[in-house]
Protein backbone atom coordinates (compact mmCIF):
# COMPACT_ATOMS: atom_id res chain seq x y z
CA UNK A 1 0.00 0.00 0.00
CA UNK A 2 3.26 2.35 0.83
CA UNK A 3 4.49 1.69 -2.48
CA UNK A 4 1.84 2.60 -4.69
CA UNK A 5 0.96 5.34 -2.98
CA UNK A 6 4.80 6.68 -3.64
CA UNK A 7 4.35 5.16 -7.01
CA UNK A 8 1.24 7.77 -7.24
CA UNK A 9 3.35 10.45 -5.91
CA UNK A 10 6.05 9.97 -8.16
CA UNK A 11 3.45 10.36 -11.25
CA UNK A 12 2.09 13.59 -9.33
CA UNK A 13 5.25 14.98 -9.30
CA UNK A 14 6.81 13.96 -13.21
CA UNK A 15 2.89 14.98 -14.32
CA UNK A 16 3.02 19.08 -12.73
CA UNK A 17 7.57 19.18 -13.06
CA UNK A 18 8.14 17.92 -17.15
CA UNK A 19 4.28 16.97 -18.82
CA UNK A 20 2.54 20.24 -18.02
CA UNK A 21 4.96 22.65 -18.60
CA UNK A 22 5.47 20.29 -22.28
CA UNK A 23 1.94 20.65 -22.73
CA UNK A 24 1.86 24.39 -22.45
CA UNK A 25 4.79 24.40 -24.95
CA UNK A 26 3.23 22.15 -27.62
CA UNK A 27 -0.41 23.76 -26.78
CA UNK A 28 -0.89 27.63 -27.80
CA UNK A 29 -3.87 29.54 -28.52
CA UNK A 30 -3.93 32.57 -30.67
CA UNK A 31 -6.30 35.58 -29.54
CA UNK A 32 -8.63 37.29 -32.70
CA UNK A 33 -6.82 40.56 -32.60
CA UNK A 34 -3.38 38.20 -32.81
CA UNK A 35 -1.17 36.64 -35.78
CA UNK A 36 1.13 33.93 -34.49
CA UNK A 37 4.48 33.92 -36.45
CA UNK A 38 6.11 30.20 -35.97
CA UNK A 39 9.69 30.12 -35.81
CA UNK A 40 11.04 26.58 -36.59
CA UNK A 41 14.57 25.82 -35.56
CA UNK A 42 15.03 29.49 -36.19
CA UNK A 43 13.61 29.80 -39.20
CA UNK A 44 10.17 31.60 -40.31
CA UNK A 45 8.10 28.90 -41.34
CA UNK A 46 4.33 30.67 -41.22
CA UNK A 47 1.81 32.47 -40.17
CA UNK A 48 -0.89 31.01 -37.99
CA UNK A 49 -4.47 32.54 -37.72
CA UNK A 50 -7.13 32.77 -34.07
CA UNK A 51 -7.51 29.30 -32.92
CA UNK A 52 -5.63 26.44 -31.27
CA UNK A 53 -1.94 26.28 -32.45
CA UNK A 54 0.11 22.54 -32.11
CA UNK A 55 3.83 23.27 -31.31
CA UNK A 56 6.67 21.00 -31.63
CA UNK A 57 8.60 21.18 -28.66
CA UNK A 58 12.05 22.48 -28.59
CA UNK A 59 11.45 22.53 -32.53
CA UNK A 60 9.18 25.49 -33.06
CA UNK A 61 8.90 28.63 -31.34
CA UNK A 62 5.58 30.99 -31.79
CA UNK A 63 5.37 34.90 -31.55
CA UNK A 64 2.15 36.65 -31.40
CA UNK A 65 1.58 40.00 -32.98
CA UNK A 66 -1.03 42.53 -32.50
CA UNK A 67 -2.87 43.56 -35.70
CA UNK A 68 -5.43 46.22 -33.93
CA UNK A 69 -5.00 50.08 -35.10
CA UNK A 70 -2.57 51.73 -32.36
CA UNK A 71 -2.46 55.45 -31.53
CA UNK A 72 1.02 56.55 -31.24
CA UNK A 73 1.43 60.44 -29.37
CA UNK A 74 4.27 61.80 -30.59
CA UNK A 75 4.78 64.67 -27.38
CA UNK A 76 5.77 68.43 -28.03
CA UNK A 77 8.64 69.47 -30.07
CA UNK A 78 10.09 72.96 -30.67
CA UNK A 79 10.58 73.67 -34.61
CA UNK A 80 11.48 76.59 -36.47
CA UNK A 81 8.78 77.74 -39.55
CA UNK A 82 10.43 78.46 -43.19
CA UNK A 83 9.58 82.22 -41.91
CA UNK A 84 11.61 82.00 -39.01
CA UNK A 85 9.43 81.55 -36.08
CA UNK A 86 9.54 78.77 -32.98
CA UNK A 87 7.01 76.89 -31.97
CA UNK A 88 5.94 74.17 -30.26
CA UNK A 89 3.81 71.24 -32.02
CA UNK A 90 2.39 67.86 -30.87
CA UNK A 91 1.10 65.31 -33.30
CA UNK A 92 -0.80 61.67 -33.26
CA UNK A 93 -0.40 58.82 -35.73
CA UNK A 94 -2.24 55.62 -35.99
CA UNK A 95 -0.89 52.59 -37.57
CA UNK A 96 -1.75 49.08 -38.32
CA UNK A 97 0.28 45.88 -38.65
CA UNK A 98 -0.89 44.57 -42.03
CA UNK A 99 1.86 42.06 -42.81
CA UNK A 100 3.08 40.29 -38.96
CA UNK A 101 6.17 37.92 -40.72
CA UNK A 102 7.44 41.79 -42.20
CA UNK A 103 6.66 43.82 -38.87
CA UNK A 104 8.89 41.02 -36.89
CA UNK A 105 11.73 40.24 -39.25
CA UNK A 106 12.60 43.39 -41.27
CA UNK A 107 12.43 45.59 -38.47
CA UNK A 108 13.72 44.82 -34.77
CA UNK A 109 11.40 47.17 -32.99
CA UNK A 110 8.78 48.23 -35.14
CA UNK A 111 6.95 50.81 -32.64
CA UNK A 112 10.29 52.46 -31.71
CA UNK A 113 10.99 52.78 -35.65
CA UNK A 114 7.52 54.29 -35.93
CA UNK A 115 8.13 56.85 -33.56
CA UNK A 116 11.48 57.91 -34.26
CA UNK A 117 10.67 58.14 -37.87
CA UNK A 118 7.49 60.12 -37.62
CA UNK A 119 8.63 62.57 -34.86
CA UNK A 120 11.56 63.35 -37.39
CA UNK A 121 8.97 63.87 -40.43
CA UNK A 122 6.60 65.79 -38.51
CA UNK A 123 9.45 68.40 -37.72
CA UNK A 124 10.85 68.22 -41.69
CA UNK A 125 7.29 68.80 -42.85
CA UNK A 126 6.36 71.74 -40.74
CA UNK A 127 9.68 73.30 -41.19
CA UNK A 128 9.64 73.50 -44.56
CA UNK A 129 5.79 75.42 -44.35
CA UNK A 130 5.30 79.07 -43.09
CA UNK A 131 3.50 79.87 -39.90
CA UNK A 132 0.36 80.85 -42.16
CA UNK A 133 0.39 77.72 -43.99
CA UNK A 134 1.01 75.53 -41.16
CA UNK A 135 -2.26 76.95 -39.00
CA UNK A 136 -4.93 77.36 -42.35
CA UNK A 137 -3.41 74.06 -44.24
CA UNK A 138 -3.45 71.78 -41.24
CA UNK A 139 -4.64 68.95 -43.01
CA UNK A 140 -2.48 68.92 -46.34
CA UNK A 141 0.32 69.15 -43.47
CA UNK A 142 -1.16 65.87 -42.32
CA UNK A 143 -1.63 64.12 -45.43
CA UNK A 144 2.17 65.13 -46.31
CA UNK A 145 3.40 63.34 -43.13
CA UNK A 146 1.18 60.16 -43.57
CA UNK A 147 2.51 59.97 -47.37
CA UNK A 148 6.59 60.21 -46.02
CA UNK A 149 6.02 58.08 -43.09
CA UNK A 150 3.79 55.64 -44.77
CA UNK A 151 5.95 54.75 -48.13
CA UNK A 152 8.97 53.93 -45.36
CA UNK A 153 6.82 51.75 -43.29
CA UNK A 154 5.45 49.84 -46.18
CA UNK A 155 8.24 47.03 -46.01
CA UNK A 156 7.55 46.53 -42.54
CA UNK A 157 4.44 45.91 -43.24
CA UNK A 158 2.68 48.31 -41.29
CA UNK A 159 -0.25 50.69 -42.34
CA UNK A 160 -0.18 54.18 -41.81
CA UNK A 161 -4.05 54.83 -41.12
CA UNK A 162 -4.16 58.46 -39.83
CA UNK A 163 -1.81 61.73 -39.03
CA UNK A 164 -2.97 64.47 -37.24
CA UNK A 165 -1.64 67.47 -35.46
CA UNK A 166 -3.09 67.91 -32.36
CA UNK A 167 -1.70 71.25 -30.78
CA UNK A 168 0.49 74.31 -32.29
CA UNK A 169 1.76 76.73 -29.64
CA UNK A 170 3.25 80.22 -30.79
CA UNK A 171 5.56 82.31 -28.92
CA UNK A 172 3.55 85.26 -26.70
CA UNK A 173 4.69 88.10 -28.60
CA UNK A 174 3.19 86.13 -31.89
CA UNK A 175 -0.10 85.55 -30.23
CA UNK A 176 -0.71 89.05 -29.45
CA UNK A 177 0.46 90.03 -32.65
CA UNK A 178 -2.08 88.16 -34.16
CA UNK A 179 -4.75 89.30 -32.09
CA UNK A 180 -3.50 92.95 -32.84
CA UNK A 181 -3.68 91.93 -36.67
CA UNK A 182 -6.90 90.39 -36.03
CA UNK A 183 -8.52 93.41 -34.09
CA UNK A 184 -6.67 95.82 -37.02
CA UNK A 185 -9.04 93.43 -39.46
CA UNK A 186 -11.91 93.70 -37.80
CA UNK A 187 -11.83 97.06 -37.42
CA UNK A 188 -11.29 97.71 -41.11
CA UNK A 189 -14.58 95.76 -42.18
CA UNK A 190 -16.76 98.07 -39.88
CA UNK A 191 -15.42 100.91 -41.79
CA UNK A 192 -15.88 99.19 -44.94
CA UNK A 193 -19.47 98.18 -44.19
CA UNK A 194 -20.35 101.19 -42.54
CA UNK A 195 -18.80 103.41 -45.23
CA UNK A 196 -20.80 100.98 -47.97
CA UNK A 197 -24.15 102.13 -45.68
CA UNK A 198 -23.39 105.74 -46.27
CA UNK A 199 -22.84 105.52 -49.85
CA UNK A 200 -26.31 103.85 -50.47
CA UNK A 201 -28.08 105.70 -48.76
CA UNK A 202 -26.35 109.01 -50.57
CA UNK A 203 -27.41 107.40 -53.34
CA UNK A 204 -31.32 106.95 -52.11
CA UNK A 205 -31.59 110.29 -51.00
CA UNK A 206 -30.05 111.65 -54.29
CA UNK A 207 -32.66 109.82 -55.93
CA UNK A 208 -35.28 111.19 -53.52
CA UNK A 209 -33.78 114.88 -54.32
CA UNK A 210 -34.22 114.15 -57.92
CA UNK A 211 -37.75 112.98 -57.72
CA UNK A 212 -38.73 115.71 -55.17
CA UNK A 213 -37.03 118.30 -57.78
CA UNK A 214 -39.54 117.27 -60.71
CA UNK A 215 -42.50 117.03 -58.24
CA UNK A 216 -42.47 119.92 -55.88
CA UNK A 217 -45.33 118.72 -53.74
CA UNK A 218 -44.10 116.07 -52.36
CA UNK A 219 -41.74 118.48 -50.41
CA UNK A 220 -45.23 119.65 -49.32
CA UNK A 221 -46.21 115.75 -48.39
CA UNK A 222 -43.55 114.74 -47.12
CA UNK A 223 -43.80 118.48 -44.60
CA UNK A 224 -47.22 117.32 -43.51
CA UNK A 225 -46.28 113.74 -43.44
CA UNK A 226 -43.67 114.57 -40.44
CA UNK A 227 -45.74 117.35 -39.15
CA UNK A 228 -48.25 114.20 -38.36
CA UNK A 229 -45.60 111.66 -36.72
CA UNK A 230 -44.82 114.50 -34.53
CA UNK A 231 -48.11 115.74 -33.15
CA UNK A 232 -48.89 112.44 -32.28
CA UNK A 233 -46.60 112.99 -29.47
CA UNK A 234 -47.54 114.85 -26.44
CA UNK A 235 -45.58 117.90 -25.36
CA UNK A 236 -43.87 118.25 -28.91
CA UNK A 237 -42.54 121.35 -29.59
CA UNK A 238 -43.27 121.69 -34.05
CA UNK A 239 -40.84 123.80 -36.08
CA UNK A 240 -41.81 124.66 -39.12
CA UNK A 241 -38.82 125.40 -41.43
CA UNK A 242 -39.12 128.50 -44.00
CA UNK A 243 -38.32 127.80 -47.16
CA UNK A 244 -35.10 128.42 -48.66
CA UNK A 245 -37.11 130.40 -52.02
CA UNK A 246 -39.12 132.31 -49.54
CA UNK A 247 -36.21 134.06 -47.78
CA UNK A 248 -34.30 134.46 -51.04
CA UNK A 249 -37.95 136.72 -51.95
CA UNK A 250 -37.36 138.81 -48.99
CA UNK A 251 -33.71 139.46 -49.61
CA UNK A 252 -34.47 140.21 -52.70
CA UNK A 253 -37.18 143.01 -51.41
CA UNK A 254 -34.32 144.39 -49.04
CA UNK A 255 -31.78 144.80 -51.52
CA UNK A 256 -34.48 146.98 -54.13
CA UNK A 257 -36.09 149.01 -51.63
CA UNK A 258 -32.42 149.92 -49.76
CA UNK A 259 -31.65 151.30 -53.51
CA UNK A 260 -34.79 153.18 -54.29
CA UNK A 261 -36.32 154.44 -50.53
CA UNK A 262 -39.17 156.10 -52.35
CA UNK A 263 -40.45 153.21 -53.80
CA UNK A 264 -42.82 150.43 -52.01
CA UNK A 265 -42.14 146.94 -53.61
CA UNK A 266 -44.32 144.11 -52.60
CA UNK A 267 -43.57 140.22 -53.31
CA UNK A 268 -46.25 140.14 -55.53
CA UNK A 269 -44.40 143.09 -57.81
CA UNK A 270 -41.34 141.70 -57.67
CA UNK A 271 -42.48 137.92 -59.11
CA UNK A 272 -43.77 140.39 -61.63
Amino acid sequence: MVSILSFLFFLFIVFFAFILPLLASIIKIVNQYERGIILRLGRFNRVVDPGLVILIPIVDRIILIDIREVPMNLPSQEVITADNITIKVSAVVYFQVVKPEDAFLKVQDYVSAIFQLAQTTLRNVVGQSELDEILQHREKINLKIKEIVDETTQKWGIKITLVEIKDIELPESMQRAMAKQAEAERERRAKIIHAEGEYQAAQKLTEAANLMATQPVTIQLRLLQVLTEVSQNKGSVIILPIPTSLMELVSKIDKLNLKNPETNITIKEVNQ
